[in-house]
């Protein structure tokens, strides 16, 4: 065996399991195993690694306001951490190796004490060589169970799953290096997409029901634009509980470790495919079968009332200010390759660009502007999302030794782990994210923030209709994203793009909140 390789088979291993959930009660105390197992995939059987012999993991449903502590026994084949993702909780027990905690080392062990303040869905996931762990199937979700009963519409009943793609070859986990994170380009696409850790997920509704689905993209790289045809969804929550409007919407777009709330209702009998939609390529995920009933006209006016969720009331009121105002910082993302023989720069720009004369200079706008592009920022004609690895040899040599990701601060030119913000508590921070178009591989980027919520002020010049407290950003190609940071969670906390090679390749920084003195 090439020691420089992960060991991925299958042999000797016990089977894999699907998730299942598990409720949790205040000051409760949970066991979480990593281990690795065995899973069929399709035709093929391979060796994955999970928590509690589980793919995803199992599924936490919690109280909102409640406090639990986890164990964390590492039985895998790299030391390791776990990453609460999303939950305001405390700094100790954020996950992230050698700056929040020691990794885990095989064998080992490390316990969390976990605080849930916000209703919503929310995942957990190692820390340390995600691109390589997270894969291999260690994810699972965390649901918050508001403490008011109205919090949520009323529904049927809920379902949770994850959204996930797997890179097949031969019949075998493509391989991974001990040594450096492949694919550092653009990510680790797969071949083989799991709804929920399974191939052939399914489900049995009946005719007028309204399901609701906790989605979480759990996936390296890929960006799913969901829809079910046939069947009407309303956008009810995101990232950190409920949306400011419920919406009747056709696709929901999710970047990796971005989640959504939506509300189904299935009005007519037969077969509703679950879908993820490209510009290109239509990829079918699963299916809910709608067996034929009396439809209850009291049950489609309720799905049908759109809720106001009043407590963004507030915020909407401050929108205009926080719109005009100047950012408070910016900051630039941008790729470097260093394989000189190679360029992805003149086949990016052919994948990316109507035209190789259709990037137009641009000057830095006043603060408060409106015109929001910056430098090597993309015209509307850019490719805004990559949905495929379109370049697979090349992608495959690009590594995090020869492949640079970075977020520099503008103001002061300093990149990755050598910025250093600190802000105070209760500070309104308003941060603008510019994903620059010159680099040597332009493309989107899901940019993570830990500890803290955010809003979405506007995208380029379209201002945020519908407000949510989110986690993660999705960046797309050559775009301006400005959010404002609620600073409202002490401690030293990570930014990073939540494409897993790139933050193996530095894509990261941090930033400190302490208290007011």
């Amino acid at each position: 065996m090439n020691e420089d390789l992960f060991d991925r088979s299958p042999t000797g291993l016990k089977a894999a399991v699907s998730s299942k959930p598990v409720r949790l009660s205040n000051e409760d105390t949970y066991e979480l195993r990593i281990r690795p197992v065995r899973k069929k995939i399709g035709n093929a059987t391979v060796g994955m690694l999970g928590y509690n012999g589980m793919i995803p993991g199992p599924l936490l449903v919690v109280d909102r306001g409640s406090q639990v502590t986890v164990t964390v026994s590492n039985e895998a084949d790299l030391e390791t951490t776990v990453h609460w993702h999303g939950l305001r909780l405390k700094n100790a027990f954020d996950g992230v190796p050698n700056y929040t905690q020691d990794p885990i080392p095989v064998g080992g062990q490390y316990s969390y004490r976990l605080d849930f303040p916000d209703e919503g869905i929310f995942w957990y996931h190692p820390h340390l060589r995600e691109d390589y762990s997270q894969e291999l199937g260690l994810y699972g979700n965390i649901l918050v169970v508001p403490s008011d009963a109205d919090y949520w519409s009323p529904v049927d009943r809920e379902v949770v799953i994850t959204l996930d793609d797997l890179l097949l070859e031969n019949g075998k986990i493509a391989p991974f290096s001990r040594r450096h994170t492949n694919r550092a380009a653009m990510g680790r696409y797969g071949n083989v997409f799991l709804v929920d850790g399974r191939t052939d997920w399914s489900l049995q509704t009946r005719q007028g029901e309204v399901v609701r689905f906790f989605l979480t993209n759990t996936a390296n790289s890929r960006t799913f634009n969901l829809s079910m045809p046939g069947a009407v969804m309303k956008l009810v929550g995101g990232d950190s509980g409920r949306v400011e409007e419920e919406e009747l919407v056709d696709e929901v777009l999710l970047s990796p470790s971005e989640r959504a709330v939506i509300d189904v209702l299935f009005n007519q009998a037969g077969t509703v495919v679950l879908q993820s939609r490209t510009p290109e390529k239509i990829y079918e995920l699963g299916a809910v079968t709608v067996n034929a009933t009396d439809t209850t006209a009291l049950r489609e006016e309720r799905f049908f009332k759109l809720r106001h969720f009043a407590a963004f009331d507030d915020e909407r009121r401050r929108l205009p200010y926080e719109v005009q105002r100047a950012a408070d910082k910016t900051i630039l993302l941008d790729g470097s390759m260093m394989m000189p023989e190679h360029s992805l720069s003149e086949h990016s720009m052919s994948e990316h660009s109507m035209s190789e004369h259709s990037m137009p200079e641009h000057s830095m706008p006043a603060e408060g502007s409106s015109d929001a592009r910056l430098p090597g920022v993309a015209p509307a004609t850019m490719k805004e999302i990559e949905w495929e690895d379109d370049m697979p040899q090349m992608n495959a040599m690009t590594t995090s030794a020869n492949m640079v990701w970075s977020i520099t601060d503008s103001e002061t030119g300093l990149s990755n782990d050598q910025i250093d913000w600190v802000f105070r508590r209760g500070d309104r921070v308003k941060i603008r994210i510019v994903n620059r178009i010159d680099s040597d591989h332009p493309m989107q980027h899901p940019i993570h923030f830990h500890g803290q919520r955010l809003l979405v002020l506007r995208r380029n010049d379209d201002l945020n209709r519908n407000l949510v407290w989110k986690d993660s950003v999705l960046v797309k190609t050559g775009e301006v994203v400005e959010v404002l940071m609620d600073a409202s969670n002490p401690g030293s906390w990570m930014v990073h793009c939540h494409i897993a090679e790139h933050l193996e390749s530095g894509m990261m920084f941090s930033f400190r909140v302490g208290e007011r003195v």
